[in-house]
């Protein structure tokens, strides 16, 4: 006798709320948030949407200082664990800055066709002097610090990036002797990035109050004054990203530049997000990776990029601004000026360190061509809403030069870049590739 089997009912589907689609429901509530409470003067949203923002954003920054040292530590002690590092690392600067040259050139002819700051109604009297400023001087005296105590109670991404890399060579030197000392630190960068997923986790949250209290301080009069600047800035980001970015992929590197956005599509929307390449390094060497990049060159490649390569915030921003301020300040630029503008983009994008902002950058710039430093204050009201596109180009930037010297060295896995997914976050963690448990919704 035979005993047939029990049908068993279907499984439900699980519904999960994808990680792309809460940002974007965070960028939603916070428009309308921020739309209340500056239109119904409702003082207590503003408050709470402006701590909720800033609760986020301080969270990025609590990991900056012990997560960039410990990246570039073994960042640099993974290149041993690459054939021909001295050709990639060189290969990756290289590309660094071809980028960096074409995104100031895209800045400068869109600022020169526009003239951003004609028609503002703008004087110099508007104008102040920004707390913090950049000098060459400053730039080359300041990579070395003083003690080991102070660039990381002070926040300064550059000595920290050098003390880091100057204990990588000497690990590196050391050999088999460091290895203690490199396991304690792969293991300190793993639960940094770990404590970090889970920042990122509330990204949407953040979402909400940055965005809310971006409309809520500023409304849309401020950046109607700003009309001209801030659209050469989100259209000169727009060039490099969709422009500039998938004509490599499918010149230089060869392969499908649509595959490219899906796959690292979650770290340039975190980017846009948090204002932070640093802050969202993590999720960039992750995607990276999954677009077929070999982990022991990405390791190197994307904590370098996020300190030192900046398309937005170093070259396409700073080449704006200069138009802008010298329009502003009645000063006329000449090709020299031009010239230096470009070479400062290329050469000092290192001195914006991936933190929130490229007020830094733009002083250096300022102060090569002589320009009014107080230029800077006409520019720090609308910075918020500049510095998200800047950042979400930069971090694009980050994934796309490894992806590029990768497939010219034959090392690109063709197959997992053509199956990366486009919203990895709902799969696995961006850390360590186990799966995880979505979130409720």
């Amino acid at each position: 006798m035979s005993v047939s089997a029990t049908p068993q009912a279907p499984a439900k589907a699980s519904f999960t709320f994808p990680f792309w689609a809460q940002i974007v429901t965070g960028l939603v509530l916070g428009v309308l948030f921020g739309w209340l409470a500056r239109t119904q003067d409702v003082s207590w949203l503003a408050t709470t949407l402006e701590k909720v923002g800033d609760l986020f954003v301080q969270l990025l920054k609590l990991a900056v200082a012990p997560l960039v040292f410990f990246a570039i530590l073994v960042s640099v002690t993974n290149l041993r664990k690459v054939n021909n590092a001295a050709r990639l690392a060189s290969r990756t600067l290289l590309w660094f800055m071809i980028t960096s040259l074409i995104a100031v050139g895209i800045g400068l002819a869109i600022g020169l066709l526009t003239n951003p700051g004609a028609g503002t109604g703008l004087t110099p009297q508007d104008g102040k002097l920004p707390k913090r400023t950049g000098s060459w001087l400053d730039f080359l005296t300041g990579i070395v610090p003083t003690d080991i105590v102070t660039p990381f109670t002070e926040l300064n991404v550059l000595q920290i990036v050098f003390l880091a890399a100057v204990a990588g060579i000497a690990a590196l030197q050391l050999g088999d002797k460091a290895q203690p000392v490199l396991t304690l630190a792969e293991s300190i960068l793993q639960l940094l990035q770990k404590a970090l997923w889970w920042v990122i986790r509330l990204a949407p949250i953040g979402t909400v109050g940055l965005i809310g209290t971006a409309i809520a301080s500023y409304g849309w009069d401020l950046i109607g004054k700003y009309a001209t600047f801030t659209a050469d800035v989100y259209i000169g980001s727009a060039l490099v990203m969709f422009g500039v970015y998938p004509l490599l992929l499918a010149l230089v590197a060869k392969v499908n530049p649509v595959q490219f956005y899906k796959g690292a599509w979650p770290a340039i929307q975190l980017a846009f997000v948090s204002r932070s390449s640093v802050g969202t390094m993590p999720l960039t060497q992750k995607v990276t990776e999954r677009l077929g990049v070999p982990k022991e060159y990405t390791s190197f490649a994307v904590p370098f990029g996020a300190t030192t390569k900046m398309d937005g915030c170093a070259a396409i921003y700073p080449a704006l601004a200069a138009i802008f301020i010298a329009q502003i300040f009645d000063v006329q630029l000449t090709i020299t000026d031009y010239l230096l503008i470009a070479f400062v983009s290329v050469v000092g994008s290192a001195a914006t360190a991936g933190l929130t902002g490229a007020t830094v950058m733009l002083t250096l710039t300022l102060s090569t061509l002589g320009l009014p430093l107080e230029g800077v204050g006409l520019l720090m009201a609308i910075d918020p809403i500049l510095d998200m596109v800047r950042t979400a180009t930069n971090v694009a930037g980050q994934a796309l030069v490894p992806v590029v010297v990768a497939a010219r060295e034959g090392i690109l896995d063709k197959e997992a870049y053509a199956g990366a997914s486009s919203s990895p976050l709902d799969e696995t963690s961006p850390l360590d590739g186990r799966a995880a448990v979505a979130p409720a919704a």
